[in-house]
């Protein structure tokens, strides 16, 4: 997702900053939250080694993605290969394309909308909030200053407020700390997060409010209620996310490495 929704599926958020360019891994979205890039460099040797400027960065995180799910019991879809790597990356880009923890509901929406995905979509993408941590920055103001008020966010549930509130006391320092989307079931892909919501536990405000519109709501109620109709969903949602923007033919170029741009001389 990080990658996809900034210019396409073109391994993009790989790159490590240039000369040339500055890339998207310190951008405001991604700094220390995206993760796992030498886990993809480590897959991208391997496959070098077995088949060299055969299979490209960007295909290599579209799978990696796919099987993440499946190994924490998630879903399984089909993954078209054949996307090219892109040749640069934007800090400018991810800023302004990547939705936010902080953003409302209709402007995650209208970012959705600007790849070709719908309201469903949006839903059922953002249960991948099932998997994963947020840093206490991106929620902390849910827990001691809601919009200036001096208080908690009404909408979160009281005890998850007490509980946050010892893992990230209101202090700077705690600004890096984690805690998980999903307390539920931290590592294991399924609709706990629907649930949460449902419970007034969801940790961020951009997810906690689906429950504000009836009909994102409506949709939240569904997935909680209907695990199997989720993973197909989801598995129909990724199929579409994996298909914005891909390069192929001449464009961009089979990466050799990640992080770098293959330069010919």
């Amino acid at each position: 997702f990080q990658d996809w929704f900034v210019n396409g599926c073109d391994g993009s958020v790989l790159l490590d900053d240039t000369p040339n360019f500055k890339g998207e891994k310190n951008a405001l979205p991604n700094r220390n939250s995206a993760r796992g890039f030498e886990v993809i460099e480590s897959i991208k040797a391997d496959v070098e080694r077995a088949c060299p400027s055969i299979v490209s960065c960007a295909d290599i995180l579209a799978l990696a993605a796919r099987e993440a799910v499946i190994l924490s019991e998630g879903p399984f879809w089909p993954v078209s290969l054949g996307r090219r790597d892109a040749l640069t990356a934007s800090t400018k880009a991810a800023n302004e394309q990547l939705p936010t923890p902080f953003e409302s509901l209709d402007n995650i929406v209208t970012k959705f909308a600007s790849n070709g995905l719908d309201l469903r979509d949006v839903v059922v993408l953002s249960g991948a909030h099932t998997l994963g941590y947020a840093q206490c920055f991106t929620f902390k103001r849910r827990l001691f200053d809601f919009k200036g008020s001096g208080k908690p966010d009404p909408l979160l549930d009281a005890s998850m407020v007490a509980s946050l509130q010892g893992t990230c006391p209101n202090v700077d320092e705690s600004n890096s700390k984690l805690a998980p989307l999903d307390v539920q079931t931290v590592y294991k892909f399924d609709n706990a997060y629907y649930k949460n919501l449902m419970t007034n536990t969801g940790l961020l405000e951009s997810d906690q409010a689906l429950m504000g519109n009836p009909k994102t709501a409506e949709m939240v109620n569904f997935y909680s209620t209907y695990p199997y109709l989720y993973s197909r969903d989801f598995a129909a949602s990724m199929v579409k996310l994996g298909n914005i923007g891909v390069l192929t033919g001449q464009d961009g170029q089979i990466r050799k490495k990640c992080g770098s741009v293959n330069y010919y001389y």
